[in-house]
């Protein structure tokens, strides 16, 4: 890696931090590093797997390494002056593992507000409460397993996604 070449780490908004964020400053034109990534890409020499649109770059695990939580890395090269570059990079699961991980949270965050409401009307008609304060409760240790569900996934993607920052670093 080049001594110019500094890798700055984002700040962490939260604990809650699942997909990790950085940046780096090159001092070198933007196609210049993108034409690098389409050679490289296309080159055998790797086993990973690359979509370049734009300026975004999209590097995955190869197919016989590839599981449920493999991540992805994707990266933007922004334009910053005549030799002056930005390359930002977010590590995540594919967008399909993502998505799918968002409608569930959705799902149990409307289910429990339907639930609340439930809980309200039974309470106001003097029926039983059994079932809607099961699942007032049942619902947030749902979610709270499925955080946790999301952190074994990271921790079983983080040697991959090793190997696709130093792919990215070899290649800059």
């Amino acid at each position: 890696m080049n001594d110019k070449k500094k890798l700055l780490i984002e700040k962490r908004n939260s604990e809650l931090f699942l997909r990790p964020r950085f940046s780096i400053d090159l001092d070198e034109n933007s196609d210049v590093v993108l034409n690098r990534f389409i050679e490289v890409l296309k080159s055998n020499k790797n086993n990973f797997r690359g979509t370049i649109v734009n300026e975004h770059i999209f590097i995955s695990i190869p197919k016989k390494e590839e599981h449920f939580w493999s991540p992805q890395l994707h990266l933007e090269i922004l334009d910053r002056g005549e030799n002056v570059s930005e390359l930002k990079g977010l590590f995540g699961p594919k967008p399909q593992v993502w998505t799918l991980f968002m409608f569930v949270h959705f799902i149990i965050g409307i289910s429990f507000l339907g639930f609340c409401v439930f809980l309200y009307t039974r309470l106001s008609l003097n029926e039983s409460l059994f079932f809607p304060i099961i699942m007032i409760i049942f619902l947030p240790i749902i979610w709270v397993l499925l955080y946790f569900l999301g952190k074994i996934g990271k921790d079983t993607g983080k040697p991959q996604m090793k190997k696709l920052h130093d792919f990215m670093i070899e290649n800059i």
